[in-house]
């Protein structure tokens, strides 16, 4: 039986299959169909039987990593949504938070950006709790009513309800939801108690009105694919289908319709934790993750094989809290176009020329120079990809650097440089951003790279960083469908429990943490994970009394008592510690306060195997051929070499350019670079002499 991946860029579809029955794994890549995503799903599907001799009834499952809600925030799609919450806060969206971009040494020049949803369509409606739950006004159902009504003659497709204190109690929510699908059964609803049961009114509200607005363009695409997937078996049977989370778990597609703002980071989630599972195979526990694609460039932090997850995340300028593994995106991929700024100086990204048209070398009618453009004229990459599945035209390429470099007063290879060097430091500033601005040391880290684009730029980044070195895994064009492979069943609950530690009900936590636990068991089981399969993992969010942010740690398993409570205050003082540089252990002004009690549900699946290669027996690798190359201002005859001519035990040292199906690494002067047990390419820079 054969498992599929599947993750969707903005350039190609990247898939990954394996073939359980004998181990066999292939790679290939797809052009991705922006205007209907689930072509292209369905065109990589066929790749993948097509590499494998398969059959459509051989396909065990699919798991899919999407961008389909994260294309539509980041577009500003938002349109025909409503928002229904308790009456006299019906400015909350407006309220929001003091934030103000870049600081406020910017904020004479900066516009409030358009609320997610207009004034005129929020209603009120009355009904009041307290913030233990406890109802202090009745529903007003007439108010209900009449907000439905209003809201359905507005013409509105989508509804999020957040009502005050609804996280310690969803009945008044739930009555609304009632009502709606009573008056108004036709539109899409989201309500907070079921997307986000946790406080701070604005951040809960968004995140319902994100998952609301993004349920009809999630639901028609999952449900295409759907039609597709049954089509292709005949209907014989409906395969398996899972949807990467932000998380870092899966869900199957039946599950996502209900709760979609769980997708909005997939395809940079499963890129992740593909190259953390890759990376601790090949002995590395401290990693910086770089997937390069067509549009844009994610990275991520990795430690002991664990991607560093949070909930302040967020999309498009929408604010999402929910669990999302921690990536920092920059507009700096291989598709991002060099541009002049008003005041005359040279720009890159983060408008990309997509698939369509694509770089100018596409021959697609692209009019402006990408990074793809400046690698093609360099030398860095050869005149076809994917094997020659997609030439390049280096003429054109040229014409448009002499083009944009007639602007500046330099040479093609000139303004082919600078494109490249900037695109470098906007990859290097979003590693610091996951690293030295939370504190890390840089230094201390293997960066692993991947995607199409991921390595070209690697050993300048070495250069700029100071990294230890960099791993590029085998395929590295498909690490992130490799990763839909080696994800959980994962899902996240939450409740918020707001108590000073000394004031701390040990019952009543060992009451709310069984009910999370059940919640997680009960979708666990849907999901086809019979009790002794389940895995959940408890943890809590702390914080100083009078602080604004919560530390997460995590809870002891055992039934929780006095000693649990007190190891959890204990780890919260050395995260705090770890993260910030001081705690207050020990100081009785300054006690612990619990905010939020979370459990994570997790129905394992078996990960795949990652083979060794072989051992070269003697002698060097033979290149297959040298071509000029700019590595600085003049070319130099770099080798050539093909990846899968490469073993286990070869040195690489540059200048040189290895090759393969998807991706392309330049070795550049002054660096090595060494095959391990497991194909990986590790890339080091030479000692150089005092």
């Amino acid at each position: 039986m054969i498992r599929i991946g599947i993750d969707t860029g903005g350039t190609f579809t990247d898939v990954v299959a394996i073939d359980e029955d004998n181990g066999r794994a292939v790679a290939g890549k797809v052009p991705s169909t922006p205007a209907d995503p689930s072509r292209g799903f369905l065109a990589a599907v066929r790749r993948a039987l097509t590499l494998l001799d398969a059959v459509p009834h051989d396909i065990a499952v699919v798991s899919h990593g999407t961008t389909v809600a994260t294309n539509q925030l980041l577009q500003g799609k938002v349109e025909s949504l409503g928002f229904i919450t308790t009456a006299g806060f019906e400015h909350l969206l407006e309220i929001a938070r003091q934030s103000v971009p870049d600081g406020y040494g910017n904020s004479y020049f900066w516009v409030k950006p358009p609320r997610i949803v207009p004034a005129d369509l929020v209603r009120g409606v009355g009904g009041r709790l307290d913030a233990d739950g406890e109802e202090v006004r009745a529903f007003n159902t007439a108010d209900a009513k009449e907000a439905a009504r209003f809201l359905k003659a507005a013409g509105v497709r989508s509804i999020g309800v957040s009502f005050l204190h609804s996280y310690a109690n969803a009945e008044h929510e739930q009555a609304m939801r009632d009502i709606l699908e009573a008056e108004f059964p036709e539109a899409a609803v989201s309500i907070s108690s079921d997307v986000l049961p946790e406080y701070r009114e604005y951040e809960r509200s968004m995140t319902t009105l994100v998952d609301a607005a993004v349920k009809p363009t999630v639901a028609g695409y999952v449900g295409r694919i759907r039609e597709r997937l049954d089509a292709l078996t005949g209907n014989a049977r409906s395969v398996p289908f899972y949807v990467m989370k932000s998380n870092g778990g899966v869900l199957s597609a039946e599950e996502v319709v209900r709760q979609p703002v769980t997708t909005v980071l997939s395809g940079p989630a499963a890129g992740a934790l593909g190259a953390a599972l890759i990376s601790a195979h090949a002995g590395f526990d401290r990693i910086l993750t770089l997937d390069g694609g067509g549009t844009s460039t994610d990275v991520a932090v990795v430690l002991h094989g664990e991607p560093a997850v949070t909930t302040e995340g967020g999309v498009g300028g929408y604010p999402s809290k929910i669990p999302m593994i921690d990536v920092v995106t920059v507009g700096a991929g291989g598709g991002s176009v060099a541009w002049l700024a008003p005041e005359g100086t040279l720009k890159v990204g983060p408008r990309s020329a997509g698939a369509d048209p694509g770089p100018v070398c596409y021959g697609r009618g692209g009019t402006e120079v990408t990074v793809t453009d400046a690698h093609l004229v360099l030398g860095r990459i050869p005149d076809g990809l994917l094997g020659g599945e997609v030439p390049l035209d280096r003429d054109a390429a040229r014409a448009g650097l002499a083009v944009l470099g007639g602007k500046l007063g330099l040479s093609q290879e000139a303004v082919a440089a600078g494109i490249l060097e900037i695109s470098a430091w906007n990859q290097a500033n979003a590693l610091r951003q996951v690293t030295i601005k939370r504190g890390l040391d840089v230094r201390d880290f293997q960066l692993t790279a991947f995607g199409g684009s991921g390595a070209l730029l690697a050993c300048r980044l070495v250069d700029i960083l100071g990294v230890r070195g960099v791993l590029v895994p085998p395929d590295p064009g498909n690490v992130s469908a490799f990763g839909l492979l080696t994800v959980d069943v994962r899902n996240d609950y939450v409740q918020t429990y707001v108590r000073r530690h000394d004031r701390v009900d040990v019952g009543r936590v060992r009451a709310l943490f069984a009910e999370l636990q059940a919640s997680a068991a009960k979708a666990l089981h849907a999901e086809g994970f019979a009790e002794p399969e389940q895995v959940f993992k408890r943890s809590a969010d702390l914080r100083y009394f009078g602080q604004a942010y919560e530390v997460r740690v995590p809870v002891p398993e055992e039934d929780f008592g006095p000693q649990a409570a007190e190891a959890v205050v204990e780890a919260f003082h050395a995260a705090h510690e770890g993260m910030y540089g001081y705690s207050f252990r020990g100081d009785e002004r300054q006690s612990a306060e619990w905010v939020n009690l979370r459990v994570t549900g997790i129905g394992p699946i078996r990960r795949p195997e990652i083979a060794e290669v072989a051992v070269r027996s003697g002698g060097e690798p033979e290149p297959s051929g040298v071509r000029p190359v700019w590595f600085d201002e003049t070319p130099v005859e770099a080798a050539i070499h093909h990846r899968r001519a490469l073993m286990h035990g070869d040195r690489v040292r540059g200048p040189a350019i290895i090759e393969e199906y998807g991706s392309t690494v330049p070795v550049h002067p002054g660096f090595v670079c060494a095959v391990d047990r497991w194909g990986n390419l590790l890339l080091t820079q030479e000692e150089r002499p005092c």
